[in-house]
């Protein structure tokens, strides 16, 4: 089975009822394609030569797919601009923001392709049971790109206040992601940390050798060096760690709630997952059905009883407390507080089966659906375990 075999395989559209009015912040729609969206909004940076963090969205939309979501820009241009890999479409005026809280939903469209017999037959019985039941609400491996090859995360050591660590994995560690050029400016910087003025003398103009002047006239200010990262990175990096830290915290209570024979475990970015499986009756998971965690914060101070001290283990083993899941400098990098759904129900999911285009001897299965801002479309794609082709 291949997934995102073409860019229109995987179509996301952002729905909202946040309205045009009168104010300073110009609304427009974006669409993009081949192209994530801090990439799509520096692009739009550089085109009106706007302020670094002028751009502001909603939600991050995926790269390897066709994405229509909102953008708001102070001041902006009230006109449209078009490149190869996005389109941005002026919508009007508006009093403030837009911000995540406007998302109402996301509307998804996804082809799966090369599928055999035998896989089609396997998979109805899951969409049938995802149609009526529903899957627990993880965040997804997309939510981790950030994640280097040494798989530790930016916001640890940061909030550990080892700011030289928090920045040498947040601009000079090897990324599954990372283009060609990219891996060559990264491996200058591995290669000559500390001496900066060759550092800077190897780099390209871009945010990471402006973060590598200022180091060259303060040689060991990583802390406030770590402020001059984009503000959206940042927030990216504080996003991943406390996501994982909420994946771990349902995992074990999954784990520590249900038998061992009634868990499946599933792959991910953050280890092992555990889910119910297909033994468990509907009675038996009510609980998880019901259950909202907060994520994870020293912001938060409400915390569920019977299911705190799962989480002061998870950060035990990692050498933390709860307390120490902060950011002390600079004042406008924090986490998020917030409470999440541990199960997720989806809406108007309908799917049907046709000819493979690509490939006639195969099956190819069409899917659409509604999910709640925050929740993975690629969760459900995991849940149907269809064996995937390289």
């Amino acid at each position: 089975m291949k997934l995102k075999s073409h860019p229109e395989d995987f179509v996301v559209e952002e729905k909202t009822q946040f309205q045009c009015s009168s104010g300073p912040f110009a609304l427009y729609r974006l669409w993009k394609s081949g192209l994530g969206t801090p990439e799509a909004s520096q692009a739009i940076i550089r085109s009106w030569n706007l302020p670094r963090d002028a751009v502001r969205h909603g939600g991050l939309k995926d790269r390897h797919a066709e994405t229509t979501q909102y953008v708001t820009i102070y001041k902006g241009q009230p006109k449209n601009l078009e490149d190869r890999s996005f389109r941005l479409e002026y919508l009007g005026q508006a009093s403030r923001h837009y911000t995540s809280k406007d998302i109402e939903a996301n509307r998804f469209s996804i082809t799966l392709r090369g599928l055999s017999q035998e896989v089609v037959d396997d998979c109805k019985p899951r969409l049938e049971s995802l149609s009526v039941g529903g899957l627990v609400n993880y965040f997804d491996d997309q939510r981790f790109g950030s994640l280097g090859f040494s798989n530790e995360f930016i916001a640890q050591p940061w909030c550990k206040g080892d700011y030289e660590k928090a920045l040498f994995l947040a601009i000079a560690e090897g990324n599954v992601h990372d283009r060609p050029r990219e891996k060559e400016q990264k491996a200058a910087l591995r290669d000559n940390w500390g001496n900066w003025s060759e550092c800077k003398e190897q780099l390209d103009r871009s945010h990471r050798r402006s973060i590598v002047t200022y180091l060259v006239d303060h040689p060991t200010d990583f802390k406030r060096a770590l402020a001059l990262l984009r503000p959206d990175l940042r927030s990216i990096y504080m996003s991943a760690f406390q996501s994982f830290l909420w994946n771990r915290w349902l995992s074990a209570i999954i784990e520590t709630r249900l038998e061992s024979e009634k868990q499946t475990a599933m792959k991910s970015l953050c280890g092992t997952l555990w889910t119910p499986n297909a033994s468990v009756d509907a009675t038996e998971i009510e609980w998880l059905k019901n259950l909202e965690l907060p994520l994870p914060s020293a912001r938060q101070h409400d915390w569920p009883e019977e299911f705190f001290p799962v989480l002061e283990s998870i950060l035990s083993q990692m050498e933390m407390d709860i307390h120490e899941v902060r950011v002390k400098f600079p004042r406008d990098t924090f986490f998020s507080k917030g409470i999440r759904a541990a199960w997720l129900n989806i809406d108007g999911l309908q799917f049907h089966f046709q000819p493979d285009e690509d490939r006639p001897s195969r099956q190819q299965l069409h899917l659409t659906f509604e999910l709640p801002r925050g929740s993975y479309a690629t969760m459900i794609v995991k849940h149907l375990k269809l064996p995937f082709e390289e």
